[in-house]
């Protein structure tokens, strides 16, 4: 799973790193970015990169109450394409959750002890996401989000046995594309990211 990430990169360098053309998010850097916060993210709209902002933990369009979202800020990739909380945002609404690095605990006898990770080049780069919007009783738009997990590279999984989905740069475009002609070519890239490109640090 992935319950905390960081981001504290300067804006300039996001703009350049994911080639974004319009800015519409408010961009709040953060060291301990959980569930239910505003979070930055880029979609592909009218062929541009957008910096938008998104609440983390997705709320399906045709929830009854918003509180869904509090337990859907992970989405599996095993499942995305048919659980019907995450198959039309899979389709249609792909996104790039902005970050610098992220924790997970590993469960000791006494607590749990937190590990940071991120890649070995230190540049910031994008979890898997979908987005989606929900509308309030009062017809106000919710814009909400959800981060997908896959199986543990070989750094993690003496810690954990989920990890975040990490784009590689190269098929970054791809995963926001809207018009992708099957299920093959996005699931290929929801797969572990490679344990070499990436380190571990022990602590909060």
């Amino acid at each position: 799973m992935c319950g905390r990430f960081i981001l504290l990169t300067d804006l300039s360098v996001i703009v350049e790193s994911f080639r974004i053309g319009e800015v519409t998010a408010e961009y709040k850097p953060g060291s301990s970015i959980s569930p239910g916060q505003q979070i930055s993210a880029v979609i592909r709209d009218d062929n541009v990169n957008k910096l938008v902002n998104f609440r983390w933990g997705l709320i399906p369009s045709w929830a009854k109450d918003p509180s869904m979202g509090n337990r859907m800020f992970n989405a599996r990739a095993e499942t995305i394409a048919e659980k019907p909380s995450f198959r039309e945002a899979f389709k249609k609404r792909r996104c790039l959750i902005v970050a610098d690095g992220f924790y997970e605990w590993q469960k000791m006898e006494k607590g749990k002890k937190p590990f940071h990770f991120s890649l070995r080049s230190s540049e910031p780069f994008g979890f898997a996401g979908l987005y989606e919007t929900w509308l309030s009783p009062e017809n106000k738009p919710v814009k909400t989000c959800t981060i997908i997990t896959t199986d543990a590279n070989d750094l993690l999984k003496s810690i954990h046995d989920r990890m975040p989905v990490i784009v590689p740069k190269d098929k970054e475009a791809l995963w926001m594309d809207h018009d992708v002609p099957g299920q093959r070519e996005l699931t290929a890239i929801l797969k572990p990211y490679p344990a070499e490109g990436m380190t571990m640090s022990e602590g909060f």
